[in-house]
């Protein structure tokens, strides 16, 4: 996972919007693995074609399985994450029309959730940890006395402060 950043940090203050992308499945009926196995598969060659094409907006991602799965990502924007998902040339539309042609069979399940955060409305703090979510997408720094409390650090954007 990377080295441990002894101490504690916060996820880059100066981050912009920040879009964050949740994606899952679930094997309703894990008997059924053919479907599943299926339907898993098609998550890696969309991660592989977001990490060769900076472009596409992907910030950083992390996943975790079981019976259900959770992708959690980070993007630059909801036009990014859109665009990728409309795009012919990308991997995630034809994965996509596949799905729908067999939902309803109630073998396999998706979800999906999306938020878009502006500026200065995110607080993410890490102790110990390697860079890991948003720390890993946009960048850390060591807290300070300016960024000790969760209030201190919400405040750190003018946004944040109603004054756009």
């Amino acid at each position: 996972m990377g080295r441990v950043f002894e101490g504690r940090y916060i996820a880059d203050p100066q981050a912009q919007q920040v879009t964050v992308f949740l994606i899952g499945m679930r094997a309703n009926r894990w008997w059924k693995i053919g479907k599943t196995l299926r339907t898993a598969s098609r998550m890696a060659p969309m991660l592989n074609y977001l990490m060769q094409h900076p472009e596409s907006g992907l910030l950083g991602f992390h996943n975790w399985g079981g019976r259900t799965t959770l992708l959690l990502s980070y993007w630059k924007s909801p036009e990014h994450l859109r665009r990728f998902a409309a795009d012919k040339d990308a991997p995630h539309l034809a994965a996509w029309r596949e799905f729908m042609g067999g939902i309803g069979s109630g073998d396999v399940g998706i979800w999906h959730e999306t938020y878009s955060v502006e500026a200065g409305r995110m607080e993410a703090v890490y102790g110990d940890m390697p860079k890991f979510g948003l720390a890993k997408a946009v960048g850390h720094q060591k807290i300070t006395p300016s960024t000790r409390t969760a209030k201190q650090r919400m405040g750190l954007h003018p946004i944040a402060q109603g004054r756009a």
